[in-house]
């Protein structure tokens, strides 16, 4: 089987990690989430801290350095001041992805992972969702908030990821032509939602 990516973007509380671990093992391939900011630190010798900070979920003086800096795709040397700017370090973390997705098969959650690697043929992207009641009853599992606060901090969570996709790629997080299965998990389940992600593999490569 040639290399084949899957890519995940999730809401939070849609169980899209769950479903990308359980299609990386169903698959026999490699799960990356979180440590892929291992993999960007030891391409850019940038100390991990630096590129956790600037991950998904952005605030408000991230968001307005970040309107002023490049956008192009030129990493920056070492002796540039904004060698380790948020969006610097964007673009090391994209020269991880793109390097993954040349060298093995894998399942890779969020990090605009769809939008870097659009022009790969083997790329499956990914969209996992799901209705308001739904992301709160599964986040509630895991955290001790209740009601508005949870509400609340399912929202400042989402709301970082939209914005962090905007400002790296000039797209809406949620805008459904950017990925080729969008996939309601709370309709589904997650099983579900991993066989229907093979389903489609089966048919786009064959």
């Amino acid at each position: 089987m040639e290399k084949i990516v899957i890519t995940i973007a999730r809401q939070y509380g849609s169980g899209g990690r769950t479903v990308g671990k359980m299609l990386a093992e169903r698959l026999g391939i490699n799960y990356y989430n979180s440590d892929l900011i291992k993999k960007a630190s030891e391409i850019s010798g940038i100390n991990e801290t630096l590129f956790a900070k600037a991950d998904e979920y952005t605030n408000e003086s991230f968001l307005k350095r970040m309107k002023k800096e490049r956008k192009d795709d030129v990493i920056l040397g070492p002796d540039s001041p904004d060698y380790t700017s948020e969006a610097n370090l964007f673009k090391f973390q994209a020269k991880a992805i793109r390097e993954l997705a040349e060298t093995e098969s894998c399942v890779i959650i969020g990090r605009a992972a769809d939008y870097v690697l659009r022009d790969y043929d083997n790329v499956l992207s990914v969209f996992v969702h799901a209705p308001q009641e739904f992301l709160v009853s599964q986040a509630g599992k895991k955290l001790s908030l209740k009601g508005k606060e949870l509400e609340k901090h399912i929202a400042k969570i989402d709301k970082g990821h939209a914005e962090y996709y905007k400002l790296h790629t000039g797209r809406e997080w949620t805008d459904a032509r950017n990925y080729d299965l969008c996939l309601d998990s709370s309709k589904l389940g997650y099983e579900r939602c991993v066989e229907e992600i093979i389903a489609y593999m089966n048919v786009r490569f064959k």
